[in-house]
């Protein structure tokens, strides 16, 4: 599953595979070499994570030496191309990092495994933090750990081909309809550009599960993906399909979506915000702009991909490691990281406005608005967790491997629903 954080993962191993004490093959390797050294680390802390970027991580220890400036703890950064992995290593023996990254999406597992200090009353500025965020870390109602960043998901639109077309860019008021309709309008598989581009994955289409009013794991824990609500959602895209309408990156000789919409062979794709650094990069010249998803029968939606810093709940140094997270992900702390940030957003409001104006310098001459980040981040207050139960993964691949033949006309969404279901049956019952 290409979801915002697998993608910036690929990234971050790349890089750690580049140089330095990571210049390994094996990612077990590279695993235990990271819990060596947080385990070997003679500082007050150990904070461990995976690396994002030359300047996230410069702003990162630039913060970390202020910490112990003001508070006489010293504080080791340990990052590793294989986090989760090397995680694992460190919880198997019963020394870990003092404070490390947790991915929303493994904050069950964690929890489970008892690894994770509770910070219900220890998170000093809760008011700051975006309250959607808040909830993602929060299991069975307790609040584990305070966002470190987030990315959302948006619409992207190609202004010339829309130009061309002589549609109107999209706005806060589309619905589906209006989606498809510019879709139609804009594909052109005559000269291989297709009205919208996108994976066909959970992570891409629960948004529109959820717009539509539908889920796939109801509050009480049953099957939800087999209501009206789910069922039209999905047979409004899988449509979009059939009709010629859609299609996925391959289909358009790109790697994902990001590049299908860089070559100009999407009109429209749904991206996250880390789809800006790529386009700007890659392809400068292009000319687009950012809009929210649009609004189904239900209103709107959008997943936040999110991380939090987690309190290593074996410690010996606990109340430190509050007071680093706290540092942190206060006001501060974030608008120092925004400042030099072009990755995943400031989870604290008060980063925000410093967000978008990094990306100012940055845009100057080229066909983006900087002022178009502030619609991933407005979209905080509409977003639904990217996360499920241990183990809920296995109902997941098969939805995806499902899909993925009913886009192509192998299946139905009678299909569909039935294999998510036998895999939902089957995890239930373990």
């Amino acid at each position: 599953m290409k979801s915002s954080r697998y993608w910036l993962m690929i990234l971050v191993i790349v890089f750690g595979l580049v140089g330095g004490v990571f210049a390994q093959e094996d990612p077990e390797e590279q695993a235990r070499e990271a819990a060596r050294l947080a385990a070997e680390s003679t500082s007050d802390l150990v904070l461990a994570g995976w690396s994002s970027s030359a300047e996230e991580d410069a702003t990162l220890q630039a913060l970390l030496t202020q910490f112990t400036e003001e508070t006489g703890i010293t504080v080791d950064f340990i990052p590793s191309p294989n986090h989760p992995l090397t995680m694992q290593t460190s919880f198997a023996s019963g020394q870990y990092a003092n404070v490390f990254y947790v991915d929303s999406s493994i904050l069950p597992d964690w929890v489970n495994a008892g690894v994770i200090d509770v910070g219900e009353g220890k998170i000093a500025d809760v008011e700051g933090l975006y309250p959607n965020l808040l909830e993602v870390f929060t299991v069975d109602g307790i609040l584990y750990c305070p966002p470190k960043d987030f990315s959302t998901l948006a619409l992207e639109y190609n202004k010339d081909l829309f130009d061309a077309a002589n549609v109107a860019y999209p706005t806060a008021e589309w619905t589906w309809e209006d989606l498809r309709t510019a879709a139609e309008a804009l594909n052109d598989p005559e000269n291989g550009i297709l009205g919208i581009v996108m994976p066909v994955e959970l992570a891409r289409w629960l948004p529109f599960i959820y717009q539509g009013g539908g889920t796939v794991l109801a509050d009480d824990g049953t099957f939800g993906l087999d209501s009206a609500e789910s069922r039209e959602a999905l047979e409004f895209f899988i449509q979009l399909h059939a009709d010629g309408i859609a299609s996925t990156p391959d289909q358009v000789d790109s790697g994902w979506s990001g590049e299908a919409f860089g070559k100009g062979r999407a009109a429209m794709t749904m991206e996250g915000n880390w789809v800006i650094n790529f386009l700007l990069q890659n392809y400068p010249e292009l000319n687009w702009g950012v809009a929210p998803l649009p609004a189904g029968p239900a209103g709107q939606a959008t997943m936040a991909f999110t991380v939090c810093y987690g309190v290593g709940a074996t410690n010996d140094n606990l109340d430190a490691s509050w007071q680093l997270v706290n540092f942190l992900t206060g006001a501060q702390g974030q608008i120092s990281t925004a400042e030099v940030s072009f990755g995943p957003m400031p989870s604290n409001s008060a980063a925000a406005e410093a967000y978008v104006e990094t990306w100012e310098p940055r845009t100057e001459g080229l066909g983006f608005d900087p002022a178009d980040v502030q619609v991933f981040i407005d979209a905080a207050d509409y977003s639904y967790r990217w996360q499920f139960p241990v183990g809920f993964n296995v109902v997941g691949d098969t939805f995806n491997a499902s899909l993925q033949r009913a886009v192509k006309g192998d299946a139905t969404l009678d299909d569909v629903i039935f294999e998510t279901q036998l895999a939902f049956e089957d995890w239930s019952s373990r």
